[in-house]
């Protein structure tokens, strides 16, 4: 699929969108509105676009693709809300459902290890591949600002799940385990991680996954595998049972109820995920995955290179 992308392009445009494996533009990740490295979808025609959501679709589950195109598809919902007032610099929308990159990071047709990415706002989609299977899926982030909306009377929120299953998880415990649990009344104002390019552990880590009781470790269960089972299925199996291997944490601060400013990590020895609903009366979603060992493919990457000195 990615060379099917690649061969559909000019040569100015692969040009554009072609990098080594191993340079400093590979873990330049952000989700904010910035000026982006990479063709975008406003220089792609259709047959291009299509080639490369064919490559997104394959990356990613069903879940998750379709998470990503309706991440896309909220710039024209807060293009309206916000009446079109940001714009760039050269006039243009700054909400534009086009406006998401995409850079290839080595070659697809080596036999390698390669890596790309899909980037815009409230999207930061990193992979690491070789030999047709994903081996490397993060940093992942997603957003969504309204996280949730009316639309023609029915309500939608992109990232409700993340959301609601975290409002369960974090309602379910008792006294005691809430107070080992929620380490502030008061949220951070984002995630604390942000776009740094290694991310680490955070304290406090929170309650264990072994001081819960069978049902709150289903919520636990619930609310990892929606982060989980965005990615291919082959690499969401082996993904979960690493995960499980080590002991895993949860943290929450701030309100314990929708509608006021809430934040939740997942912790364990390689995964830290964040989730923060802050902005916006607490209506403004943000959500990363992280791997404290294998960021970017690192772990795969640095043993491959030392196989091969």
């Amino acid at each position: 699929y990615a060379g099917k992308f690649l061969n559909l392009l000019s040569p100015d445009l692969k040009k554009e969108a072609v990098y080594l494996m191993k340079d400093d533009e590979r873990m330049n990740m952000n989700f904010v509105p910035v000026q982006r490295k990479g063709p975008s979808f406003n220089d792609f025609n259709e047959e291009q676009k299509k080639a490369a959501l064919e490559l997104l679709r394959v990356s990613l589950s069903k879940t998750g693709y379709q998470k990503s195109v309706d991440i896309m598809a909220m710039e024209s919902i807060l293009k309206e809300i916000e009446n079109d007032r940001f714009k760039w610099p050269d006039g243009r929308s700054g909400r534009d459902p086009l406006d998401y990159h995409i850079c290839i990071f080595g070659d697809p047709f080596s036999g390698e290890y390669w890596g790309w990415r899909f980037e815009g706002h409230h999207l930061s989609l990193n992979f690491t591949l070789k030999e047709g299977l994903v081996r490397a899926v993060t940093p992942s982030f997603w957003g969504a600002n309204p996280g949730s909306y009316e639309d023609n009377g029915v309500t939608k929120a992109v990232l409700n799940m993340e959301t609601e299953l975290g409002f369960a998880l974090i309602n379910s415990l008792d006294d005691g385990q809430l107070s080992v649990a929620r380490f502030s009344d008061e949220s951070p104002k984002e995630i604390i991680t942000l776009n740094n390019r290694e991310a680490s552990s955070l304290s406090p880590s929170g309650i264990t996954y072994s001081e819960l009781n069978a049902v709150q470790k289903r919520a636990f269960d619930n609310l990892l595998r929606i982060y989980v089972n965005n990615y291919p299925e082959e690499f969401a199996d082996g993904f979960w049972d690493e995960l499980h291997a080590t002991e895993l944490h949860f943290a929450w601060a701030g309100s314990l109820k929708p509608g006021a400013a809430h934040y939740y990590r997942i912790q364990g020895e390689r995964l830290l995920i964040e989730y923060a609903n802050v902005q916006n009366n607490a209506n403004h979603v943000h959500a990363t995955v992280r791997d404290l060992k294998n960021d970017y493919g690192r772990d795969l990457l640095r043993d491959h290179y030392n196989d091969e000195h």
